[in-house]
């Protein structure tokens, strides 16, 4: 693995853990996941299996010690490496077949709406409420956070593409 791209990420990490700890709650708790796109954004950054695993897996250990809802800690350490192999998945099927700025949002609002499926069917179930609130919280929480986190992204990532270009740190895919 190189440091470098090692680096970038845990950067990318610190910067989505601070977003999503300030990130005030919607709903019992529950907010969007900023460090989900900050994930996202290493994955398309660099789209490498061995580094998804460990972003993936890092996401999930740094999100469940900042989440505030109930069932969180458990639920978050389930859905994010879910989430970060089947968003790499999505993105080695379309990567070669769409431009940037189709694929990037399409994808980012997909990614989110699989890690908010799964993380409200692992907290749901832990906490013992599967009677009927998924798809009122699919629909509070995880909609309105998709949106957001795709609006980040269409921001975010022309932006970080430019400033890797210019520099020349790193190889990006």
């Amino acid at each position: 693995m190189n440091t470098r791209v090692l680096v970038l990420l845990s950067l990318l990490l610190g910067m989505g853990a601070v977003l999503h700890f300030i990130v005030p709650p919607f709903f019992y708790g529950m907010k969007p996941d900023m460090l989900l796109s900050m994930m996202f954004l290493g994955i398309l950054l660099f789209p490498r299996a061995k580094y998804v695993v460990v972003l993936s897996v890092a996401a999930g250990v740094i999100s469940a010690l900042t989440t505030q809802t109930p069932g969180g800690q458990i639920a978050n350490m389930i859905d994010k490496p879910i989430t970060g192999i089947l968003f790499f998945g999505l993105l080695l099927l379309i990567k070669h077949r769409m431009n940037s700025k189709i694929h990037v949002p399409v994808l980012t609002a997909a990614g989110t709406m699989i890690s908010g499926a799964v993380f409200l069917m692992a907290a749901l179930y832990i906490i013992g409420l599967m009677n009927g609130a998924f798809p009122l919280l699919f629909a509070t929480i995880v909609l309105p956070a998709a949106a957001l986190n795709t609006v980040f992204m269409i921001v975010i990532y022309p932006i970080v593409q430019s400033i890797l270009k210019r520099s020349q740190p790193l190889m990006t895919a």
